[in-house]
């Protein structure tokens, strides 16, 4: 299977980009992998600080309704990529910084809302489209970007909200032109990496403690709600409904 990132060190940066066309989107064998990969340069011992951004038309859709809707069976594995991609980032011993473009959807909500540090191109637009997938997830991920009331707005509608929007509420470090996004990573990444790596590990770890050691356990209470969905008839139908490009009908 060829892997749908690649990944390049630059000094004692670690950087990993999605690159899955169409839309970044990636079945559940392929956020299996990113969780590995994401690991894998946690562990890597030349480097301080990772980035990870994408490459295409957006950062990433989420996960691969096509292959649910093909194959539900699935939808345990995808559960467990998804989960074990979300702590790759949150409990990686180095800081990640996620710069984000486009379309920040599903899975793509879960790798922002697990950084350390989130900057978005002007470009970006955030949602959780869920709700008209037949699915649940991303809210507690979401929650360390948005306020409650908001959360829950676009979680009930489905609708997007613009980066400009977004960093109203902190959750957002910068917001710059598409083309100065990877060198605005790059350079935020550039301080941290001058810093002790000990004292940057032992950093993260005491803040990840002190502010949000619950949020697996959050995430792992959606996701139970996530596989009843599944098992849902409105579940079903919605997931035909979209890879057939029709309205659902309940």
């Amino acid at each position: 299977m060829s892997l749908p990132f690649h990944t390049h060190l630059h000094g004692k940066i670690a950087e990993l980009v999605i690159e899955h066309p169409p839309v970044n989107a990636l079945d559940s064998a392929g956020w299996t992998a990113l969780a590995k990969g994401i690991e894998d340069l946690g562990n890597e011992p030349e480097s301080s600080v990772i980035v990870i951004r994408a490459e295409g038309r957006g950062f990433c859709a989420g996960v691969d309704i096509k292959e649910m809707a093909a194959h539900p069976e699935r939808i345990v594995e995808l559960n467990a990529g998804n989960y074990a991609t979300f702590k790759a980032v949150h409990r990686n011993p180095k800081p990640v910084i996620v710069a984000v473009h486009g379309f920040v959807l599903g899975g793509g909500i879960g790798i922002s809302g697990a950084a350390d540090i989130l900057i978005a191109s002007e470009d970006a637009k955030f949602g959780l489209p869920e709700i008209d997938r037949g699915a649940m997830g991303g809210g507690a991920h979401m929650r360390r970007l948005f306020p409650v009331q908001k959360l829950r707005y676009l979680a009930f509608t489905g609708e997007m909200i613009s980066a400009a929007e977004t960093f109203k509420y902190g959750g957002i470090e910068r917001v710059v032109p598409r083309e100065q996004l990877r060198d605005t990573a790059m350079e935020i990444a550039g301080k941290i990496a001058t810093k002790s790596p000990y004292l940057l590990k032992i950093t993260k770890e005491s803040l990840t403690g002190v502010g949000d050691r619950e949020l697996e356990d959050q995430y792992r209470w959606e996701q139970g709600f996530t596989l009843q969905a599944y098992l849902s008839p409105d579940s079903i139908e919605a997931r035909k409904a979209f890879a057939e490009k029709r309205d659902a009908k309940f």
